[in-house]
């Protein structure tokens, strides 16, 4: 495992809704800096909306000063414009960490849900489930907005593939062997 402390932003590309998120990892340490949506469904021209991601995602940098960019990659979709806007969205969305020398990491949805469900097809509400599992979210603060989850998906989907985040901990031969070393842990 990677010891040393990273920030990873994470993006859900969308010209409608786009997902943010900023994990903190230092070893097997990992704590959310935030997480949300930059919502762009009232602005009606597509520019517009490219230059809001543009400057959005600056600002996150400059605020949060992240070591590294996650993007999830295109999906085919049946509808060529709308997978031409998103192909837009992410397009922006990587020149501007580009023009603060981020670090590019790109991950297909496929990878993103091995890496937090360890099955390829789950669903968003299954990711976002598991993440709320393995980051501590109370109930009251998981997004409305699963673009949200997903771009913490795509963040802790590099952190994951930085190394076992278990590497750090203890190991155990056998079931028996954690048993005996965690007397306080095992209830008869």
């Amino acid at each position: 495992m990677n010891s040393r402390a990273q920030t990873i932003l994470g993006i859900d590309p969308g010209t409608t809704y786009m997902g943010y998120a900023i994990l903190h990892t230092e070893g097997s340490k990992t704590e959310i800096a935030d997480f949300g949506v930059l919502d762009l469904h009232k602005l009606e021209n597509h520019y517009e909306k490219l230059q809001k991601i543009f400057f959005f995602v600056q600002e996150l940098i400059d605020k949060y000063e992240p070591t590294t960019f996650a993007v999830e990659t295109q999906f085919v979709d049946k509808n060529v414009q709308t997978m031409l806007r998103l192909a837009h969205g992410q397009g922006v969305a990587i020149a501007a960490a580009l023009s603060r020398d981020l670090p590019i990491n790109e991950y297909s949805p496929m990878k993103i849900k091995m890496a937090i469900t360890g099955n390829g097809h789950a669903s968003k509400e299954q990711v976002a489930g598991m993440l709320q599992r393995f980051l501590h979210i109370p109930q009251e603060q998981m997004p409305k907005k699963l673009d949200a989850t997903d771009a913490l998906a795509i963040a802790y989907c590099h952190y994951l593939q930085l190394g076992s985040p278990m590497s750090d901990a203890v190991k155990y031969k056998s079931w028996a062997d954690f048993a005996k070393r965690n007397t306080d842990k095992v209830h008869k």
